[in-house]
């Protein structure tokens, strides 16, 4: 019964459970059940979020319409950019420009950086900003165009998210302020360059806090925009020149331009290398042939009113306009630089070409607006060139859209931009690592490289100023002479302009007796171009001079235009033109090609400084003329009550065109004549012809007697007392004032010891001796050594000469076992040794006086340690 009584007590507790946990799981169901019907009945819905329109984000804005519309904020200043549907996918052109900044940035007024293609592209809810690259092309016939985007990368310069929009106009709106207060489009802070001091000035980091729009101006074709940049550098070690009010916080103003694509009515003109246009460089990705160049020269759009005549005006000339900050004086003189250039359009068919008009003091437009082409005008605390001609132009055809001229007042006046002229041997004679080779290349590559011309016509105007108060002449002659250096220096920056690149080879037109002939040369061009960085004509025979400098566009800068501007019926027109080159008027060779830096380039007809198609006779002219004028140079250039700044600078202006002839003359050693003509063409040689041996002596025997000899750069002692700067404050207080007379003169000549002893000139002597060069590398080497030693072998060595037979034989040891030994060939090393070894006898004699011995001691002592070094 037990057993019974449990089993059935166990079943009853099962039921009770059972029906326990349906209870509750009822009770449960119903509570639920209630609480999700009470919910439903006292919890409203969520209203859905409205979405803000255009205007209502817009609504304390200042609507700003044009190409891009934008709205700027009445309180905060921030910005936003509308985007139409119709804008999508369509190439712009974005152009930046330096507004006012600073030269220790190497950003400053005017200075153009760069241009491109931009599209704006709709990403899901953004807008993304993309730099097509441009540099190649793909005809559209070929199958391969269907791979063009193979391996090459667009740039996805900025996203903004789409903060409205409006459908049915088709509008989308972003917020633009870190678009245009950031170096998104354009780069104003530069890399950082290998073995840069960290003592250098450097703008800090950009502030987007300080930073601000200064200007929005908007219309049809093109939206500008005008930024303060401000870089802070809480922390700067180098705050800069005086130009600099506060290092830790500097300003740079930029202009950005956003224009439409121009409408597609231009041909693209292809380059030849037989005439030195500025390019846009693009390869054909399709072509088959050995070279698949497809460059573009930069030219105008200039289209006859006439079709059918020869000659006849353009629809739209090219139109300049002189900046209202112009001196009053020189405006006719710039005018007439500007419009010499019309003899030229005449010639490609073309009348009134170039126009000319002077902004008017109420102009509401700024000379930075992309519309107008300006001639600038402006007075820098350090000028970072004397003339400046930049443009712009369509990265898809070359076709150039805007340009501006900027020129600086100090290169037309007296000042001297530096004490110490060619005076840092050592730099003189360092080569180029590889690192800053690949940075040279970068700036190249950028752009980021300005004419010089300024600095050039800058120097010849300190030496005509000097000749001339030297004779006596009258005011009127100074004036002529800044009269025709302005336009020379106009028409050769407005070449620019018009898409022509430098032609350092122009200089070879006139002989130095006709260059000497004053009714020979009046009103002409005294080069082949005015795109020459030539020097000044100067007559040693007083009586003999005619003008200074080129007063009519050249021979060359006729035919170049023809090449770009003409209307020509077919190519065979053109090429009957072009096969022209070989004329001797018409030669060619720009910066690529020039000598004026050590180991640079091959044909010393591509230099700077130079004057006549004989520059050996040139040089050896300037180097009389600066002697013979020092001679009396104290008495000529002080002034009773005056200091003596005239004379210092007549002294170093002298002397720097001695330098300057000097690096004229030994480009021949070991030079190459260059020869661009087409195989076959009438008129044309091999491509290289070495330098005569004659040629080359004659330029040995210049530099022996007017660069290295115990007398070169000669001054009559007295001089030395009186080339005191002026005082002003404690600008003596960096160190001592006196004149390191010194280490000028070494400095002039390591300058050309550089070029002659450089691994590229040595190689060159080696290597032409194989198609014609009779000047043999030994020939050379052992001329060079009996030019440092043997004229005081046997006497007392002056001071100039000590300095410069130490500095000879260190670079004689650096080739043999310096850290750029690598870049000499065997037989330079050879002769380096054979040179060291003789120099080793002679100062071995024991002759001269006490400061002598000691000198010849040390040079003997480093060559034997050198020797030691090598066995």
């Amino acid at each position: 019964m037990k057993n019974i009584y449990s089993s059935n007590f166990n079943v009853l507790c099962t039921v009770f459970l059972l029906l326990t946990f349906l209870g509750v799981q009822d009770v449960n169901a119903q509570f639920w059940k209630n609480k999700k019907k009470e919910t439903t009945t006292t919890k409203k819905k969520p209203l859905k979020k409205k979405e803000k329109s255009i205007k209502d984000l817009t609504k304390s804005s200042k609507k700003i319409e044009g190409l891009f519309t934008i709205y700027q904020d009445t309180i905060t200043g921030s910005v936003k950019l509308l985007v139409k549907e119709d804008q999508l996918n369509k190439d712009f052109i974005y152009f930046s420009q330096i507004a006012d900044g600073v030269t220790e940035a190497g950003a400053f007024r005017g200075a153009f950086k760069g241009n491109s293609v931009f599209q704006v592209k709709k990403y899901f809810n953004k807008l993304e900003f993309i730099r097509p690259n441009t540099s190649f092309y793909f005809n559209e016939n070929s199958a391969l165009s269907k791979s063009s985007e193979a391996n090459i990368s667009d740039a996805v310069m900025a996203t903004g998210k789409i903060v409205a929009l409006d459908a049915k106009n088709g509008e989308y709106l972003i917020d633009a302020d870190r678009l245009f207060l950031s170096e998104t489009f354009t780069r104003i802070k530069g890399p950082k360059r290998p073995g840069r001091s960290p003592l250098a000035f450097s703008l800090g980091n950009f502030d987007k806090k300080k930073s601000k729009i200064n200007e929005i101006k908007n219309y049809p074709e093109n939206t500008n925009i005008k930024t303060l940049y401000v870089y802070s550098n809480p922390s700067v070690l180098n705050g800069g020149s005086a130009a600099v009010a506060d290092g830790r916080n500097v300003s740079i103003k930029v202009f950005h331009t956003f224009m439409n694509m121009p409408k597609d009515d231009y041909s693209p003109r292809m380059d030849d290398a037989r005439v030195g246009y500025f390019l846009t460089e693009t390869n054909d990705m399709t072509a088959t042939s050995t070279v698949n160049y497809r460059d573009m020269i930069h030219r105008w759009k200039l289209v006859k009113k006439n079709p059918e005549a020869a000659i006849s005006e353009p629809v739209t000339p090219i139109t300049w306009w002189i900046e209202n900050t112009t001196p009053l004086e020189w405006r006719a003189t710039i005018k007439e630089g500007v419009l010499a250039w019309n003899v030229a359009f005449e010639k490609a068919g073309f009348k009134n070409a170039m126009a000319v008009k002077v902004q008017p003091d109420n102009a509401d437009w700024d000379a930075g607006d992309v519309r107008y082409n300006v001639l600038r005008w402006t007075s820098s605390p350090n000028p970072p060139f004397g003339g400046y001609g930049p443009s712009f132009v369509n990265p898809r055809t070359g076709e150039i859209l805007g340009a501006d001229i900027m020129l600086e007042f100090v290169h037309f006046t007296n000042r001297v931009f530096a004490d110490k002229l060619y005076n840092d041997a050592t730099t003189n004679m360092e080569l180029e690592t590889s690192e800053e080779l690949e940075v040279t290349k970068f700036f190249k590559k950028q752009n980021l490289n300005y004419c010089s011309m300024g600095h050039v016509m800058h120097d010849n105007m300190q030496l005509g100023s000097a000749v001339l108060q030297a004779t006596g002449a009258s005011d009127l002659d100074m004036e002529a002479l800044k009269k025709e250096g302005m336009k020379s220096l106009i028409m050769h920056e407005v070449g620019h302009t018009l898409g022509l690149n430098h032609n350092m080879k122009a200089s070879q037109l006139f002989s130095p007796e006709q260059l000497a002939d004053a009714d020979f040369i009046k009103g002409k061009a005294l080069t082949g171009s005015v795109m020459d960085y030539a020097g000044i004509n100067i007559t040693n025979d007083r009586s003999k001079q005619g003008q200074y400098a080129d007063m009519s566009v050249g021979p060359y800068d006729i035919w170049a235009v023809q090449f770009g501007y003409q209307d020509f019926k077919d190519d065979s027109e053109m090429s009957v033109l072009l096969n022209k080159s070989t004329k001797p008027e018409l030669i060619f060779g720009n910066d690529a090609d020039d000598m004026r830096s050590p180991g640079k380039a091959i044909d010393p007809r591509v230099m700077i400084g130079d004057l006549s198609n004989d520059q050996i006779t040139y040089s050896i002219n300037r180097f009389e003329l600066v002697n013979s004028m020092m001679k009396n140079l104290k008495t000529q250039f002080t002034t009773k009550g005056e200091t003596y700044e005239d004379l210092r600078r007549a002294y170093y202006t002298l002397h720097n065109q001695s330098a300057v002839a000097g690096g004229v003359i030994s480009r021949f050693i070991g030079g190459v004549y260059v020869d661009r003509s087409t195989f076959g063409q009438e008129g044309g040689t091999q491509p290289y012809t070495p330098v005569s041996l004659s040629d080359q002596k004659r330029a040995m025997e210049a530099m022996k007697k007017y660069i290295f000899a115990p007398d070169a750069f000669n001054t009559p002692k007295d001089v030395y007392n009186f080339l005191a700067k002026q005082r002003r404050g404690f600008n003596f207080f960096g160190g001592s004032e006196d004149p390191k007379i010194h280490e000028q003169v070494l400095g002039y000549q390591t300058k050309v010891l550089a070029h002659l002893m450089h691994p590229n000139t040595l190689q060159r002597i080696s290597n032409s001796e194989l198609y014609g060069n009779d000047y043999k590398l030994s020939s050379f080497m052992s001329d060079i050594n009996n030019i440092m030693f043997k004229p005081d072998v046997y006497g007392s060595i002056n001071s100039f000469r000590q300095n410069l037979q130490a500095v000879y034989t260190k670079r004689l040891i650096s080739m043999i076992s310096g850290k750029a030994s690598s870049r000499y060939t065997v037989a330079a090393k050879s002769m380096a040794i054979y040179n060291l070894k003789n120099i080793k006898i002679w100062v071995s004699n024991g002759k001269g006086d006490i400061a002598t011995k000691a000198h010849k001691n040390h040079l003997k002592i480093l060559i034997a340690n050198a020797m030691k070094e090598i066995k």
